[in-house]
This record gives C-alpha cells, structure tokens and sequence, in this order.
C-alpha cells in the first residue's frame, strides 16, 4: 500500500477531513489537553509546544506510510472549525490492514462527527490506499467509541486484559473488512 503524497482533503455531508493547518494549533491543543479526551488515548496532557511539533510532524507526512500515524484534522465544512482528529496507521508488516484512531473535542462530541469522520477515512484507506481490512483498538470502559465502532459495522474481533493508565482493562480490537466479510 504506498503512500499518499498527494492528499489534500475528503469531504462528506458536513466535513471536511484534511491536513493540519497552523490555524488550527489553539484548538487542537485545547482539546488534547482536556482531561476527559485525554481520559482513554495514550496521554496524560499535551502541552501547546507538543502541539507544535505535532503539528511540524504533520506537515511533513503523508497517509498511508507503512509503519507511521497520520492524523487527519477533522473540520466542520462550512466554517472549516477544526472538531478532532481521525488517525490512520497502515501497518509495516502486512500492508493490507490499517488501524484507526479518533479524537474529538468534547463541545463536539455526541452530534455524530465522530462516526462520519472515521467511516470517511475508512473508506479512504478501502479505495485510495487499497486496505483490506481496517480495525480499532477501544478500552471497553469507553462505551461511547465502543458504540461507534459497532455503528460503523465493525465486528469484535479480540479482547486483551491490559494495564492502562495503572488499571486493569479490556481492550476490544474491532475489524471491518472491504468485502464486509
């Protein structure tokens, strides 16, 4: 699966799905740094200089790189008000599946930008990059993504007892393959 180089944006009926933009640090930032988004993602804060080589690192990256993240800002189509983010790792070793990610400012949680925002990246990584399968990792306490993934139509595929944040946890692979199967 190669790299997109030439990626710029995706649309659907209310957003816009493309790269970072500076405009977009303030926002972005404050959202990553709320306790109740950082809640269930692999950090505690994120600090506004995080944010700026977050932001440096996006630039220079391209979605569908074996191996590495990108993360796609997640805009309201109009306004082009930066919501969240949707990321997307293809994996190094079997280039055919790829792994999804959301974040979502709080303010915007709940109105259904989550599940329109990653169903257009899955279908990104189905059509432009070639996947065959896409899949997400949720803590099973986190029954809000738990309930996005099942919209989506992913299927449980694992579940791993893990310690996260210094707890015990069930963490839920889900799977949704391009043939549906």
């Amino acid at each position: 699966m190669p790299a997109d180089p030439g990626f710029t944006q995706l649309r659907t009926a209310r957003l816009v799905i493309r790269r970072f933009r500076s405009q977009d640090l303030a926002v972005f930032a404050a959202y990553r740094s709320d306790p109740d988004v950082a809640k269930y993602q692999s950090w505690e804060t994120y600090t506004v200089q995080e944010a700026e080589e977050f932001l440096r690192d996006m630039a220079d990256a391209h979605p569908g790189t074996p191996g590495e993240w990108f993360q796609f800002a997640a805009a309201e189509r109009e306004s082009s008000e930066l919501l969240g983010d949707v990321a997307l790792r293809v994996d190094a070793r079997d280039t055919s599946r790829a792994e999804l990610g959301v974040t979502l400012a709080t303010a915007h949680q709940g109105k259904g930008y989550a599940t329109e925002a990653v169903r257009a990246v899955a279908d990104y990584a189905f059509e432009r990059l070639g996947a065959t399968t896409v899949f997400a990792v949720a803590d099973a306490r986190n029954r809000a993504s738990v309930a996005l993934l099942e919209r989506m139509g992913m299927r449980a595929t694992t579940i791993e007892r893990v310690r996260f944040k210094g707890e015990w946890c069930d963490e839920h692979t889900y799977e949704l393959r391009r043939d549906g199967g």
